[in-house]
């Protein structure tokens, strides 16, 4: 039985149960066994990781990244060993998505974090000198983290965007693993308490659980030790843990659900139609379209270019290779999911069956509704089929597009396809304003699978897609303000503020830290 991380030392847990991973490309269950924690590993972590959280008040900023930076270092000294154990445990390709893709981006991120902690601009230091009235983002308390299974390196439970976002503004992190990816994440937090020992972090900096049962993971997120949590994964689980955590007024930030819409107008397709065609396939069966950006849901307008796009999309999806979904589970959901959507008058194209029980995987879908139809039932109809299938919608006039678009739950990301002549451009503007409020990132003319680790990026949107609108969990410094609790100085001595509002201004006014440099405004 593999050994939890709490408290610094890796020791037996205090074990319900045990669980094994799969290997997807085999179904067969691969040798380690780990522990299904009870809450006695829980409240130990917890105790551990608000210790931990003291301890790090008086850690500078600069250390922290010290402790980053050196995580990076460790992951990259052993990024062989990482994405062996990663592709065994997702049948993800190692060269073109593990050790090419998301190993650089995660040592990127890290030393990204790093960078923000070091130079502190994340925290919007506030200085008003009339007042005597200084603010500053600080540390929240410990993180838990949820980790998906979709990208098990760059989103990993200690290894990902949340935990280095967490760490960097100063928090310790409890990391809950995926059981998808278990021995992958055991590999990060093994990287992460050597950086942490080296560095001369406190114990509970990291610790990591594999899992835990449904009442004592809403338990964790509600306990009064924790400062916030950060959860990608199913709708129905994540809602679990956001009502345990709303009770108790613990900040949950969720990752859950998003169709993705992308309309491809008129202009568009008859300018460049076999080119999206080839854009959108590639897009949607990419990593077997388990990506939490992946195009599932396609807005059209009837029309000769609109009946030659699907024939060539059809087409296109019949012939290309299927993927290896990530689990049992998701193989099982994508099948009762595209169901759902069948069964409330969708349209099969091609696809919707089993192809090959040697593996976890799923014939590459096309399903297609009027938008009459959709309009009918909008709920059923954004039903999400996460996997390597898309829902095209027809609809007959612009009108009927904009009001699909308005009857959309919030999403991650929203794409318009218009032509260059311009002729598009006054379906695009009524389009374009409707999805501009339903969804994070907004693109034009390209495909959204692509999140780019950039300071501009949102990686977030209305809900469902995420629990809260004004947050993201790509970016930094921005990902950061997630795990920072804004606090407030008034009238404070100027020896015991925090250094970094020490710096005062004349003539009463504000300086914020924008990017690491001091800009100054008029109150």
């Amino acid at each position: 039985m593999e050994k939890v991380l709490i408290a610094g030392q890796w020791r037996d847990a205090n074990a319900s149960s045990s669980f094994q991973a799969s290997n997807p490309g085999t179904r067969e269950l691969l040798p380690a066994e780990y522990p299904v924690s009870n809450w006695e590993d829980c409240n130990e972590a917890l105790d551990s990781a608000a210790a931990a959280a003291v301890a790090l008040r008086g850690i500078s900023g600069a250390r922290i990244a010290d402790f980053l930076e050196a995580y990076a270092n460790d992951i990259e000294a052993n990024a062989e060993a990482i994405v062996d154990l990663a592709h065994a445990e997702t049948a993800y390709p190692k060269e073109t998505r593990l050790a090419g893709g998301e190993m650089p981006r995660t040592t990127n991120q890290l030393r990204q974090a790093a960078a923000a902690a070091r130079d502190g601009s994340w925290a919007l230091p506030t200085i008003d000198t009339s007042t005597g009235i200084r603010s500053v983002y600080g540390a929240i308390g410990p993180v838990c983290v949820f980790g998906p299974n979709n990208f098990p390196l760059a989103f990993g439970s200690a290894s990902g965007g949340d935990f280095a976002a967490a760490i960097a503004a100063g928090n310790p992190v409890i990391a809950k693993a995926n059981s998808s990816h278990p021995g992958t994440t055991r590999l990060f937090a093994e990287c992460a308490q050597r950086a942490a020992e080296a560095t001369g972090m406190p114990a509970g900096m990291v610790q990591l659980i594999y899992r835990t049962s449904h009442e004592d993971g809403e338990r964790l997120v509600s306990d009064q030790r924790v400062g916030a949590t950060g959860y990608t994964g199913s709708r129905h689980a994540g809602l679990k843990l956001k009502q345990a955590a709303d009770l108790a007024g613990k900040p949950i930030y969720l990752e859950l659900s998003s169709v993705n819409p992308v309309a491809v107008l008129p202009g568009a397709l008859s300018e460049r139609g076999s080119e999206i065609a080839d854009e959108f396939t590639g897009s949607c069966l990419m990593g077997t379209g388990q990506f939490c950006t992946n195009p599932g849901l396609v807005l059209l307008l009837a029309g000769e270019a609109t009946d030659q796009f699907i024939s060539d999309i059809t087409a296109k999806f019949a012939e290309a290779p299927v993927g290896t979904l990530l689990s049992a589970g998701v193989e099982k959901s994508l099948a009762t999911n595209l169901q759902v959507l069948v069964d409330a008058g969708a349209e099969l194209l091609v696809g919707n069956s089993a192809v090959d029980d040697g593996r976890f995987c799923y014939a590459n879908t096309l399903l297609k509704v009027t938008a009459t139809q959709f309009l009918a039932d909008p709920e059923i109809m954004q039903t999400e089929a996460f996997g390597n299938s898309s829902l095209l919608l027809v609809a007959d006039s612009v009108d009927e597009l904009v009001q699909t678009v308005a009857s959309l739950e919030g999403n991650l990301t929203g794409c318009i396809y218009s032509d260059t002549t311009g002729s598009d451009d006054a379906a695009y503007d009524r389009i374009a304003s409707e999805m501009r409020v339903k969804v994070g990132r907004l693109l034009n003319d390209k495909m959204p699978t692509g999140v780019a680790v950039s300071a501009a990026m949102n990686h977030g949107g209305p809900f469902p897609a995420t629990g809260h609108p004004a947050f993201t969990a790509v970016g930094i410094p921005g990902s950061l303000l997630r795990f920072g609790m804004l606090q407030c100085y008034d009238n404070i001595r100027a020896h015991r503020l925090p250094e970094i509002l020490q710096d005062a201004s004349p003539n009463g006014t504000v300086w914020r830290s924008v990017d690491g440099s001091w800009t100054q405004a008029n109150i």
